[in-house]
């Protein structure tokens, strides 16, 4: 596999190389919050990290990385399968947060996947929409960690 370039970093960053900065940034900014982290052992999980909620309750959370375009971080809410000729498959019922990090601005965000009926791309506005459509616009700082 080539490795693609990646806006405002190396120009030559291998994929997974990115979703390690992802999660160790989602990681970083959820201890800052003072949530208590948890990492499955194996990758062969259809989630990055968990959180402690204290109460008995674990929440699994996805990485994402997002990236800023429009005035929007968009993020992908599937993975993709294609390589197993499965096409994609929504995390709904895998996990409760995606936990997405955008490089552009350098800020992660904690979005609930129920916040996210959408299979295939969500997006947080970072910028009010040029049109000024309000309904079904996820401001960013909503979710900021």
């Amino acid at each position: 596999m080539q490795p693609r370039p990646i806006h405002g970093q190396h120009p030559f960053m291998h994929p997974k190389t990115t979703g390690d900065i992802t999660e160790a940034a989602v990681l970083t900014a959820l201890l800052q919050a003072g949530k208590a982290v948890l990492r499955p052992f194996s990758e062969n999980h259809r989630y990055d990290l968990a959180i402690d909620e204290g109460d008995g309750r674990i929440s699994r959370v996805q990485c994402k990385t997002g990236r800023l375009k429009d005035g929007a971080i968009e993020f992908k809410t599937c993975s993709s399968q294609a390589h197993r000729g499965k096409g994609t498959r929504a995390y709904h019922g895998d996990i409760e947060y995606f936990g997405v990090y955008c490089p552009e601005t350098g800020r992660s965000y904690l979005v609930p996947v129920t916040a996210c009926q959408t299979t295939r791309v969500a997006k947080l506005r970072v910028e009010p929409p040029k049109n000024g459509q309000t309904k079904g616009v996820r401001p960013a700082a909503d979710f900021e960690l």
